[in-house]
């Protein structure tokens, strides 16, 4: 059965490589379910735990063959465009070094813990405002996106980023609104996995900020906007979020918001960057509003992120933030929460929240052609009430790819796997992630 398969695979390749790829996968993936079959059919009760930790190395098995799948693919595609549609090779596979606008439709199948699976719609519009290539304006966009998830999760958003001729001025926006259940495990940074409830999440926020180029690479301005949390629960049999006292303002609330903006840039480009460095900062004053009057606070953010350029396609990136919530209260739903697609990539979105985090990661970037680029990353971070510990220090690594669709500008899709720390008595934390864009 196994030879017909790959006879069958043989038809449509007609790369060498590729099919060396594919016969690789299949026939490793083959003798992997057939050790974790023995495996389990071998096991007993009295075993239990270690048949799920060989699961779990499966399924992270299965995550690198993705991957590995994915690379495959791309090369395999990128041989045999010249059969699609003019309209599609230039928007995914064209070369044009002339700095003219561009706009990439992309279907969204993108993923994540807190969300599974990811499916939709974003459209890219990217362009200019001075082509004079030796001004060095960066490259502008708006960005438009829709999607829903397996775990029954919606977004909608518009964001756009505006950098006047030469970046004399910058200017960014985002609204959006979002559906969003997810699993709820309290305050702190040694949560329970045992303990995730479901919380039905509905969001609506605004961005504003613009920023003005004071000295070269020094940039001043004010960030504004608002934002509204409702929160709901979606757990019949639900004990922490309703009785936790820790959790402060469990059914949410709108604030509106302003506060200063300061940005230090000398990358040499904002898409993909291979040397300079980049230090971001604001500090939003928040006051409630729409019943949520007696709250006032604020939230500051910091993140220092540098670029050293090894060699002609290696690219060695350093990326550290820390963000804190002031003031007499603490929304829960305004904590500063440990993993994501670009930061602690592994980690559950909201596993860990508190009032204070910080985190740091290094990715090793290699371009392996003018459009595909692998990466490596480590990390480690943590949320904290008040101070920060060495010894709560959690770690995160893991690898990538990317496939850059525009050369040009540096516009890419990557596909990443992070994997975490493994808590007590728990599977090791880890995470598959799609998305749009360098981590950082």
């Amino acid at each position: 059965m196994q030879v017909i398969f790959l006879n069958k695979l043989r038809n449509w390749s007609s790369c060498v490589t590729h099919r060396l790829a594919i016969i690789i996968c299949c026939k490793s993936r083959y003798f992997v379910e057939s050790a974790v079959l023995n495996s389990k059919l071998a096991l007993t009760e009295n075993n239990n735990k270690e048949f799920e930790f060989i699961l779990a190395q499966f399924r992270a098995m299965k995550k690198v063959f993705t991957l590995f799948i994915l690379l495959c693919c791309i090369y395999h595609v990128k041989a045999q465009v010249k059969w699609l549609p003019k309209f599609i090779q230039k928007m995914y596979f064209g070369n044009d070094s002339s700095r003219r606008s561009s706009l990439v439709v992309l279907p969204v199948l993108s993923a994540a813990p807190e969300t599974g699976l990811e499916a939709g719609a974003a459209g890219l519009y990217s362009f200019y405002t001075d082509t004079v290539k030796k001004n060095n304006t960066k490259v502008s966009n708006i960005y438009a996106y829709a999607s829903v998830t397996t775990k029954g999760q919606s977004r909608f958003s518009l964001s756009s980023t505006y950098w006047e001729p030469q970046n004399a001025w910058h200017y960014s926006s985002y609204i959006g609104y979002t559906h969003f259940p997810f699993n709820f495990y309290g305050i702190g940074n040694n949560t329970r996995k045992a303990n995730g409830e479901l919380v039905d999440e509905k969001r609506f926020k605004l961005n504003l900020d613009a920023e003005k180029l004071v000295t070269k690479n020094f940039y001043a301005g004010i960030i504004a906007g608002g934002f509204n949390y409702k929160y709901t629960n979606a757990d019949p049999n639900s004990l922490l979020f309703e009785t936790d006292p820790a959790i402060q303002d469990r059914f949410g609330g709108a604030s509106v918001f302003v506060g200063p903006s300061l940005i230090y840039d000398s990358r040499n480009n904002n898409t993909y960057t291979t040397k300079g460095f980049i230090i971001t900062s604001y500090y939003n004053l928040m006051h409630g509003i729409l019943g949520n009057n007696s709250y006032a606070g604020g939230f500051f953010n910091i993140e220092y992120s540098q670029f050293f350029p090894l060699g002609k396609k290696l690219v060695l990136a350093f990326d550290v933030q820390e963000q804190s919530l002031t003031g007499g209260r603490s929304p829960f739903y305004l904590l500063p929460a440990l993993g994501s697609d670009e930061m602690m990539r592994g980690y559950y979105n909201g596993r860990y929240r508190d009032r204070n985090l910080i985190a740091g990661q290094t990715e090793l970037r290699y371009r392996l052609s003018n459009r595909i680029g692998i990466v490596g990353f480590a990390g480690t971070g943590e949320v904290a009430h008040t101070g920060f510990s060495l010894k709560a220090l959690k770690p995160d690594y893991g690898c990538g790819l990317r496939y850059f669709f525009d050369t040009e500008k540096g516009l890419s899709i990557r596909a990443d796997y992070g994997i975490g720390q493994k808590p007590a008595g728990e599977a090791r934390e880890s995470g598959f992630y799609i998305g749009l864009g360098q981590a950082f």
